[in-house]
């Protein structure tokens, strides 16, 4: 005979399994809720979208569309991808919808799942989650800060405190192109003591060449020119206030000059944000993975076919958010922290009789906002009992045959076993007073 299939997740896929499902769920509560203190209103976009959306948005250049993208075609011959992204569909929306006719600024923000058929790493898988927040239709310098204090906000209430912010500058058109010429010559005296990645980059985007992990490519880059010696007055004064800004906040930084980032869109201010401590030389520090990026791109809406557009966005990764959420609790509670209780009351009953009733009393504390824990298809009270102690209950409720001819209940303390018997219609009050002792 041969041997059952086993099916697993494909490669870069994850399940998330029940018990890691509470610390997905306070993340995006606390990100809807600061993003909405922050006046920005939610957009879910399809997971399919056009290729031609990343094509144009994403550029053509780029590791994103060259070679991360999930692509399909239907029978008719639509070319489609799963969002690699979120700021293409956003402003994609933006268009469609007619929200440019708006008062400005839009403000924007989205959770969701992006695709990159890339090589799983540690925080991104290929299918990865996203928060992402946008603010479209203002130039001023204070919109690119309100998206890095979103996330710093958002790393405040998760008690991540070693985020540490790098920033630089990309200018205008003008300027981008005056700096990408200069790139190309100084690359071309360099270009034989790159790796072929970077070859190709040099003839198509040159911008990327500064984006290579490659030993010694890193070790050219080091002397190439840096963006902040071509911007124009207009760009320097912009990226000045911006600075202003991080400073009168509080946020710590560093001026990376070769942050570049990996997309095509970018103008003006760009960021990522890390873990960990800065470095008095940020271009030789040793990278962790970021936990969010982002930047202006005033251009990305007019090449999509709307008007002149000011614009400014970024996004964060829920996964590696999640990932240092986890390492931090560990190293906070150690080796030896007691478990963290499930429940604070647990239903144990005994016959058929009881367990009828107690599927109403389930239904009462539900409604009652007390967490509790049942094992209904156990029989035995120590059984039960167990079950309880693994999920942290402080109280249990003992049901029986006669407890039920009595209208009344049994409440056994978890922690010394005396128990008390209550009348059933006093029942929740008793447990709300016993569980605030035990706080």
């Amino acid at each position: 005979m041969s041997k059952r299939e086993k099916f697993q997740t494909l490669t870069g896929m994850k399940d998330i399994l029940p018990a890691e499902q509470a610390s997905w769920q306070a993340f995006y509560k606390h990100a809807e809720s600061i993003a909405e203190s922050y006046r920005f209103e939610r957009i879910d976009t399809p997971i399919l979208e056009d290729t031609a959306l990343f094509q144009k948005g994403t550029g053509e250049g780029t590791d994103i569309v060259q070679k991360e993208m999930f692509s399909l075609k239907t029978k008719g011959g639509t070319s489609m991808v799963l969002r690699p992204e979120g700021t293409p569909p956003v402003i994609r929306a933006y268009l469609q919808h007619g929200m440019e006719k708006w008062t400005s600024p839009v403000k924007l923000f989205y959770l969701g799942a992006m695709f990159r058929h890339e090589r799983p790493q540690q925080g991104r898988r290929r299918q990865l989650h996203q928060f992402g927040v946008e603010i479209l239709g203002e130039d001023d310098p204070i919109r690119d800060i309100q998206i890095i204090q979103v996330f710093f906000s958002l790393f405040e209430a998760l008690k991540i405190n070693d985020a540490r912010l790098e920033i630089n500058t990309l200018g205008c058109k003008i300027c981008l192109a005056k700096y990408k010429k200069a790139l190309q010559d100084y690359y071309t005296n360099h270009i034989r003591s790159v790796c072929a990645d970077c070859r190709m980059r040099h003839k198509q985007n040159p911008l990327r060449l500064l984006d290579c992990k490659d030993e010694k490519c890193q070790r050219i880059k080091i002397q190439a020119p840096q963006m902040l010696d071509f911007v124009c007055d207009l760009c320097k004064d912009h990226f000045k206030q911006v600075l202003d800004y991080l400073d009168v906040l509080e946020i710590p930084y560093m001026i990376n000059p070769h942050l570049v980032r990996g997309l095509d869109y970018y103008t003006r201010t760009v960021f990522e944000i890390f873990q960990g401590e800065i470095a008095e030389d940020v271009t030789t520090q040793p990278k962790n993975l970021a936990l969010a990026s982002g930047g202006r791109y005033d251009n990305l809406i007019r090449l999509l076919g709307g008007s002149d557009t000011p614009a400014v966005g970024g996004a964060m990764g829920v996964e590696r958010i999640l990932a240092c959420v986890e390492e931090q609790q560990k190293a906070k509670q150690g080796k030896n922290s007691a478990p963290v209780p499930k429940v604070s009351v647990f239903i144990v009953q005994l016959g058929n009789k009881a367990k009828k009733q107690s599927l109403f009393l389930l239904r009462d504390l539900q409604k009652a906002r007390i967490p509790t824990g049942e094992a209904f298809g156990r029989d035995s009270i120590s059984s039960q009992l167990k079950v309880a102690d693994k999920l942290g209950a402080k109280l249990a409720i003992i049901l029986g045959q006669k407890e039920v001819l009595d209208n009344v209940a049994i409440i056994r303390e978890m922690d010394t076993g005396s128990q008390e018997i209550v009348p059933m219609p006093k029942l929740i009050t008793a447990l709300k007073n016993k569980l605030k002792t035990k706080k």
